[in-house]
């Protein structure tokens, strides 16, 4: 991978009544709740403020809603992408926290040690990235160069994401802790490939100033 300073933010849609239920949605079509939307309206200002070049999707409604606020503030169309829904994940879909853990655990708790585990009978985390993980690259492809592109998708789809561009093995991607509902991350271009920049973040970032940068 040449360097041509590229930055990837990865955007989490914002909060839907599931949410809030704490119910596993995985590629159920769950809209945002009128919160959801103001979340999705105050972090699109502030990542209107990063000029990005270019926005795709997940095409599941609460991912396009929240693309839709950004794209209304920089003129940008959204292209959306079936391959950045969320992981399905069969039986656990529309059981809360706690019915999962009732129902499923064992399977939960093989899941949490980073074992590979399809939930409900769903897809493995690794198929996950499998598709997402070249959308993401393939549109950040046409970026000019230092450009920016917004990926709005769902927190398993990023975390997954993530942990494909940066190399790590599967079983460290539960080392990424989740994303709150319409935060993001940034993954930018180094030296040696992908670097996680900010993780999780609901505010502007800062440059990193010290001995580490």
């Amino acid at each position: 991978m040449s360097n041509r300073g590229l930055r990837v933010i990865l955007w989490r849609h914002g909060q839907t009544s599931w949410n809030l239920e704490r119910r596993f949605q995985g590629s159920t079509d769950i809209e945002l709740t009128e919160t959801g939307v103001s979340q999705a309206r105050r972090a699109a200002r502030l990542l209107a403020s990063l000029k990005p070049d270019a926005i795709v999707a997940s095409d599941l409604k609460r991912a396009a809603a929240t693309a839709a606020e950004l794209a209304a503030v920089t003129g940008l169309s959204v292209t959306h992408e079936e391959g950045l829904r969320e992981t399905y994940a069969g039986e656990w879909q529309g059981l809360t926290h706690d019915e999962i853990i009732a129902r499923f655990g064992d399977q939960y708790a093989a899941w949490k040690r980073g074992e590979s585990v399809r939930r409900g009978g769903g897809e493995l985390e690794t198929e996950v990235a499998d598709r997402a993980a070249p959308i993401v690259l393939r549109h950040a492809d046409k970026l000019p160069d230092n450009g920016t592109l917004v990926v709005v998708s769902h927190g398993g789809t990023i975390r997954t994401t993530i942990g494909r561009l940066l190399g790590l093995d599967s079983s460290h991607w539960e080392g990424l802790g989740g994303l709150s509902n319409c935060c993001w991350s940034v993954l930018g271009q180094g030296a040696r490939g992908w670097r996680l920049l900010e993780h999780n973040a609901g505010t502007l970032p800062e440059p990193v100033l010290g001995d580490d940068d």
